[in-house]
């Protein structure tokens, strides 16, 4: 199977300029080309797309992204570093849910704040000015 870079755009739902900054980036391969030199991917090149699309889909950072890739690759080892990095990744999850939590509840005071009437008496605008 070959597939040039916009069906492998359209099958993974990345977008081409993506993937080639993820070659770019040495998450992927650098594929072999046509003789018109269109890039060509193929089997291996669709499923690390997939994966990769996947880890970033769950907020995997790249270099979490490429340790996982090395890990995949190795099959027998255990596979404790990968719960390590699943780990470390939910961590940062939970922390980012406590700060929207408490944006959330600023965001709802603001509103509430808020009176009506024109906008020289807005508090939402005076709060995000320099004295708010």
């Amino acid at each position: 199977m070959s597939l040039r870079i916009g069906d492998l755009a359209v099958r993974t739902g990345v977008k081409v300029a993506t993937i080639r900054w993820y070659e770019k980036v040495g998450l992927l391969t650098e594929p072999g080309r046509t003789g018109a030199n269109y890039r060509l991917y193929d089997e291996d090149a669709l499923r690390r797309l997939t994966f990769i699309r996947r880890a970033r889909d769950l907020g995997f950072s790249l270099d979490e992204v490429r340790e996982l890739l090395d890990l995949s690759g190795h099959g027998s080892r255990d596979c404790a570093a990968v719960d390590e990095i699943a780990s470390r990744h939910l961590v940062e999850v939970e922390r980012k849910l406590v700060d929207l939590g408490r944006l959330r509840e600023r965001l709802s005071q603001l509103i509430a704040s808020c009176a009506g009437g024109r906008v020289d008496d807005c508090r939402i605008l005076e709060a995000l000015g320099p004295d708010g």
